[in-house]
């Protein structure tokens, strides 16, 4: 198993959402909101304004997924989410040795 985690822009969410969704065995996916900073080579902060209000809001998923498919959610979530922009986030993921679905069986 493989756990698959973004960093993404809010606007974002949505339209990645209905992507993933057409995904065949596409598990769900965690959200959560969170804010970041670039890497400081990246922006030149020319005021003190710029080094204190440097942090923005972004996006976090999280999701647990069979080998098979983490490569697809890689590349859907990259080609959904970028831009082209300083920002867009990063997309990774790791293996997972061990995992279980907790949900009502019959």
């Amino acid at each position: 198993m493989m756990e698959v985690k973004a960093i993404i822009r809010p606007n974002k969410l949505a339209t990645l959402r209905s992507v993933l969704l057409e995904i065949p065995g596409f598990p769900g996916m965690t959200v959560s909101k969170v804010e970041g900073c670039s890497a400081p080579t990246k922006i030149n902060k020319v005021t003190i304004k710029d080094e204190l209000t440097d942090y923005s809001a972004k996006v976090r998923i999280e999701i647990i997924c069979n080998d098979d498919i983490a490569e697809i959610l890689m590349e859907k979530i990259v080609g959904v989410c970028q831009t082209g922009l300083i920002g867009d986030g990063v997309v990774w993921s790791t293996e997972v040795s061990k995992a279980y679905f907790i949900s009502k069986t019959s």
